[in-house]
C-alpha cells in the first residue's frame, strides 16, 4: 500500500522534478525506518511491510497528506522565459527557452517559454538575452582610485575601508558579477566580507581573495611606498614585502593562516604604485620557486601581475597560474605561456583608465603620471597579439582603478581587440569557472549547476555594449535586481 502510495507522488504538481520526489521519498522511508524501530524489529528488507497496520497506515497518510499540502509552495519553481539564451558554453545562442530554478539550481531548460503552475513564479525575460552569471578574476573591493588615494592611505582606518568593500560588493554584483577574484587588499578585508557574503549578511558576489598581496622591499606592492624617512617603516612578511626565499615561505603561510584563497604576486613594478619603475623584475627565481611551491602545499595557485618582459618569463617559468596585464609581454613569453598552460588577465580598460587620467593635472603623483601614460596605452595591443597567438585568456578588469560597477567595459575593448562577442562573454562565464575550478557549479546554464543568472537587453552578440546594461540578477536562486 505505501509503495503504491509513494509510486503516485510523481502526478502531485508541486513534484514534477525528480530531486523533489527523492526528497519526499526520502522523508516516507525515515518515517517508516522509525515506525519499525518503535516495533522493535531490526531494520532489513521488510521495513515497508511494518507500515501496514491499520493505525501505523492512518499516522502515516496523515503525514502525507500534509507534507503534500505543505509541498506547494514550498517547491514552487520560478520560471524564467527567455526570448534568449547564451548558455555560456555553446557557440551559438537559443532563442525562446524557459530556465526551471528550485531553490539554489537549474532543474531544467526547457525549449519555449512553459505554462507555470498554480505556485510557479514567472520572470518574463522574452525580450532580454538571457545568460549566466558573470566572473572578474581581477578585482579590489576595498576600494576605488582617486586623487585622494595615496592621502587615503594616512587618513582611513581599517572600518572605512570594510563599509567601502560592502557598498562595492552589493555594486558589483547589480552590475551581473556573481564571482570575483580579489586580487589584493589591507587588512584582510576581503576574507571577512567573503565570510559575510557567503553567511547572507550582505549582497556581494562570491569572492576567491588573495587577501594581502606579496611583493618585495621597495616592489609595486610595498605598502611603504612613498613614505618620508623619519617613518623608519621595515614591512615584513606578514605586511606583503619579502627579501629571502625564508620571507617568500613564511609570506605565503601567513596567508594561508589568513584565510586567503589565491596568492598575489607583484612580480615587476606597476603603475600606480609611488616608485620609479614599472615594468623591472622584483623577485629572484628562487624566490618565486619558494612562493609558488609553498602555495602548492597549501592548496593554493598564484597569480602574478607583471608589466616587464623578464619579470613576466620568470614567473611564467616558475609556474604562476595567471599573469594579470601583461603590458611588454612579448612572443617568445606568449609561448612559454601557451606551453605551461599560463592564464591571461588582460585588464585592458585599467589600462585605458590610467591613460586618461594621466592628462589631468595633479591626479596622479608626478612619479607615477608618466607610467601610467606610457603602460597604458599599451595593453590593448597586447591582448590582440596574445589572442591571435592561441594564449588562453579569462576576463579581468583591476576593477577599483577604475569605479566599481564598471566591470562590464571590458567587454566592448576585447571585441575592439580582435575577440568574438561570444568568446568574450565565455571568457567571464565557463572560461572563469573552468579557471577558478568551478566549473562543476558554475559558468554555465545547464541542468543541476547553480542558479547564477543575469539579462541584458537586445542582443549582446550584436551590439556587446549592451553587457553595461544587465537588467536582471539573480545569484543562487535569488533575485538581486530584477
Amino acid at each position: 500500500m505505501l509503495l503504491i502510495v509513494v509510486l503516485g507522488f510523481p502526478a502531485h504538481p508541486c513534484l514534477r522534478q525528480p530531486i523533489r520526489y527523492l526528497l519526499i521519498t526520502a522523508e516516507l522511508l525515515r518515517f517508516c525506518i522509525r515506525i519499525h524501530t518503535d516495533r522493535g524489529e531490526p531494520g532489513n528488507t521488510k521495513l515497508i511491510k511494518s507500515a501496514t497496520g491499520n493505525n501505523q497506515m492512518t499516522r502515516l497518510i496523515t503525514i502525507l497528506g500534509g507534507m503534500l499540502f505543505a509541498a506547494g509552495p514550498l517547491f514552487a519553481d520560478t520560471l524564467i522565459h527567455a526570448g534568449r539564451l547564451i548558455d555560456g558554453e555553446s557557440a551559438t545562442a537559443v532563442n525562446e527557452v524557459t530556465l526551471r530554478v528550485a531553490g539554489s539550481t537549474i532543474t531544467a531548460i526547457e525549449n519555449g517559454y512553459t505554462a507555470p503552475g498554480a505556485d510557479d513564479t514567472v520572470i518574463d525575460m522574452t525580450d532580454q538575452t538571457v545568460m549566466p552569471g558573470l566572473m572578474d578574476m581581477h578585482v579590489h573591493l576595498t576600494g576605488q582610485y582617486s586623487a585622494r588615494s595615496n592621502l587615503n592611505r594616512f587618513t582611513l582606518n581599517e572600518a572605512d575601508y570594510a563599509f567601502d568593500s560592502a557598498m562595492y560588493a552589493k555594486r558589483t554584483l547589480e552590475a551581473g558579477f556573481t564571482v570575483v577574484r580579489n586580487l589584493g587588499d589591507g587588512f584582510n578585508v576581503t576574507v571577512a566580507l567573503r565570510k559575510a557574503i557567503d553567511a547572507g549578511d550582505v549582497p556581494g558576489p562570491k569572492i576567491f581573495t588573495a587577501a594581502k598581496g606579496i611583493s618585495s622591499t621597495g616592489g609595486h606592492g610595498d605598502p611603504t611606498n612613498g613614505w618620508a624617512a623619519h617613518f623608519d617603516a621595515d614591512p615584513t612578511p606578514k605586511d606583503g614585502v619579502v627579501n629571502s626565499v625564508d620571507d617568500a615561505r613564511k609570506a605565503v603561510r601567513q596567508r594561508y593562516k589568513d584565510g586567503a584563497d589565491w596568492i598575489k604576486i607583484t612580480a615587476t613594478g606597476g603603475v600606480l604604485s609611488v616608485a620609479k619603475s614599472g615594468q623591472n623584475p622584483q623577485f629572484t627565481i628562487e624566490e618565486l620557486t619558494a612562493i609558488i611551491d609553498t602555495a602548492k602545499d597549501y592548496g593554493l595557485r598564484v597569480a602574478a601581475h607583471a608589466h616587464g618582459t623578464e619579470g613576466m618569463r620568470r614567473a611564467v617559468v616558475a609556474g604562476v597560474a595567471s599573469i594579470e596585464h601583461g603590458t611588454y609581454m612579448t612572443d617568445d613569453v606568449m609561448k612559454l605561456m601557451k606551453k605551461h598552460g599560463t592564464y591571461y588577465v588582460p585588464t585592458v580598460m585599467a589600462g585605458n583608465w590610467v591613460a586618461e587620467k594621466a592628462k589631468i593635472d595633479g591626479f596622479f603623483p608626478e612619479l607615477v603620471r608618466p607610467k601610467a601614460a606610457t603602460i597604458g596605452p599599451l595593453i590593448e595591443d597586447t591582448f590582440s597579439r596574445a589572442y591571435k597567438s592561441g594564449v588562453k585568456i579569462v576576463f579581468g578588469t583591476d576593477t577599483g582603478v577604475s569605479p566599481h560597477g564598471d566591470n562590464a567595459q571590458e567587454f566592448a575593448l576585447m571585441v575592439r581587440g580582435g575577440m568574438p562577442p561570444m568568446e568574450a562573454i565565455q571568457s567571464a562565464t565557463s572560461v572563469a569557472a573552468d579557471f577558478l575550478e568551478i566549473g562543476d557549479t558554475h559558468g554555465r546554464l545547464k541542468v543541476g549547476k547553480q542558479a547564477d543568472i543575469i539579462a541584458v537587453p537586445g542582443n549582446p552578440l550584436q551590439d556587446i555594449t549592451l553587457m553595461q546594461q544587465v537588467s536582471f540578477v539573480m545569484k543562487g536562486g535569488k533575485v538581486y535586481k530584477d
